[in-house]
């Protein structure tokens, strides 16, 4: 379970990187999403017992209330306030990217018009 966890973190921070490298803003937007789910998958995985199975998340009566008995809440209510954040900053980063489309008339990110671009008319 680590090794594909694990293997999910990096493919989801590569490929966020690969796409924040490129020069289109729609691109950007979607490598800084990779980024974000990518970095809610490690904060998850990084509590002790957030992947541990069999653990009570509920107090439970006659059983000591410390971590080996039950499930870590503080990595799932980071990762959940996370996703909501996540979520209201790319509904920003859309809103700022159909403003500067509108205004600059392009999508790059440095505001130029790229080869594979034809002129609006």
């Amino acid at each position: 379970m680590e090794l594909i966890l694990a293997l999910a973190i990096g493919v989801l921070t590569g490929s966020g990187v690969w796409l924040l490298l490129r020069p289109r803003t729609f691109q950007v937007i979607m490598g800084l999403s990779l980024l974000s789910y990518a970095v809610n998958l490690f904060i998850f995985s990084m509590g002790r017992l957030g992947l541990a199975i069999d653990k009570e998340p509920v107090l439970q009566p006659g059983l000591p209330q410390d971590l080996a008995h039950y499930a870590d809440p503080m990595p799932q209510a980071l990762t959940l306030t996370a996703i909501v954040i996540g979520f209201a900053m790319t509904a920003l980063f859309l809103v700022v990217l159909l403003a500067s489309r509108g205004m600059a008339g392009t999508d790059h990110v440095d505001g130029t018009k790229g080869k594979d671009v034809q002129e609006m008319p």
